[in-house]
């Protein structure tokens, strides 16, 4: 796969986070692109999980499981390594699990990633990080438009609030020390990710397919909520293409914030979603579980992605009904028809790159 112009190929990467959902996916599409891929992250955490389904630690150069809080080990392992670009998707993901663990929520993404910057710094072999956050890093006000790069960055609940906090930490080491070191550090923000091998806890889709391929009702806890619906493999595209881009002679220009969101179209109520997904499925049903006491959970939220449109050549490829499609699909060839995981991860970002080069997407081109 000649994509992003071939760059990635033979180049030292490391993902932190590689246990994870996304960053299993980042891996494999690395992997496909001729990079020498290593992992840092804590071990995963479900059962199953896409780390282990996938078999992604039999391809990876190198793994360590190592938690962000431990700074030395990070610094040490980073070193060690000495990768060329690193992509850091690490962290504590779950709003909810934020409110019952908030200091833990806080080491993790906030100091975490002051730890991953300062290795990025000591390991004197880094040219490129792009460091992952999350649409909620904003001071959400509901507004009905997406929220632009330069917006303020906020959070009600402990998660957003950490990935808020976060983007300033990037933001102050960028100024501070990773420019003048000839480090160019950006950070990425996505909308709601779904796709086929997400295992984690209070994820609609990973509940729906536990539910529906057992026969059981889906309990959706907040059904009236808008969320900016995307499947996992646009804004990785992004995340490839912003590295591509720092990676490039003129790359200091591109060390900045970016958002990666889906279409206007694809920001739906969760019910809509539950609607799709049982459709999709072709059996079952959903019921509405909201319920006052819960914790607050932002009912409106939105990414502006015209500056990456516009600077980097990007836009999503596939639309609302092509995301759940895929996902379901995923999901009922692993579980019920016995496909290995990684031959359907394969299958789908061959399909996704063939899709995204009819569309006329530059790194998508041969």
């Amino acid at each position: 796969m000649e994509s992003f112009s071939g760059i990635y190929a033979g180049r030292r990467v490391l993902v932190t986070g590689h246990t994870g959902f996304k960053g299993g996916w980042l891996c494999h599409w690395l992997l496909k692109l001729g990079a020498q891929v290593h992992g840092i992250a804590l071990a995963p955490e479900t059962t199953p999980s896409l780390f282990q389904a996938s078999g992604l630690e039999t391809l990876l150069a190198s793994h360590r499981l190592i938690d962000l809080t431990a700074a030395a080990a990070i610094r040490d392992a980073i070193v060690a390594i000495r990768p060329e670009i690193v992509f850091h998707l690490a962290a504590q993901p779950l709003v909810r699990r934020s409110y019952r663990e908030p200091a833990a929520t806080f080491a993790t993404n906030v100091m975490g990633t002051v730890h991953v910057l300062e290795s990025l710094r000591a390991a004197g072999s880094v040219r490129v990080g792009v460091m992952i956050t999350s649409d909620k890093c904003y001071e959400n006000r509901e507004w009905l438009w997406g929220y632009r790069e330069h917006e303020a960055m906020g959070g009600h609940d402990p998660y957003s609030a950490s990935k808020g906090a976060s983007e300033i930490v990037v933001a102050s080491w960028r100024r501070s020390f990773l420019k003048n070191e000839g480090i160019r550090v950006a950070s990425a923000r996505a909308g709601n990710v779904i796709g086929g091998g997400d295992w984690s806890e209070d994820r609609i889709v990973c509940d729906a397919m536990r539910c529906l391929s057992t026969g059981q009702m889906l309990p959706v806890r907040n059904p009236g909520a808008r969320r900016p619906w995307q499947h996992v493999l646009e804004p990785l595209g992004g995340y490839l293409l912003l590295g591509m881009h720092l990676l490039g002679e003129r790359g200091d220009e591109f060390a900045d914030g970016w958002n990666f969101g889906p279409e206007t179209a694809s920001i739906r109520p969760v019910a809509d979603l539950a609607d799709r997904l049982v459709r999709a499925w072709g059996s079952g049903g959903w019921i509405d579980r909201s319920d006052p006491a819960n914790p607050h959970e932002a009912s409106w939220l939105a990414l502006s992605w015209e500056k990456a449109f516009h600077r980097l050549g990007w836009h999503p490829v596939w639309g609302f009904d092509q995301t759940i499609e895929r996902t379901v699909a995923w999901y009922r060839q692993h579980l019920v028809e016995q496909r290995s995981a990684a031959e359907l991860i394969q299958q789908q970002l061959e399909e996704y790159v063939a899709d995204a080069r009819a569309r006329g997407l530059s790194w998508a081109k041969r």
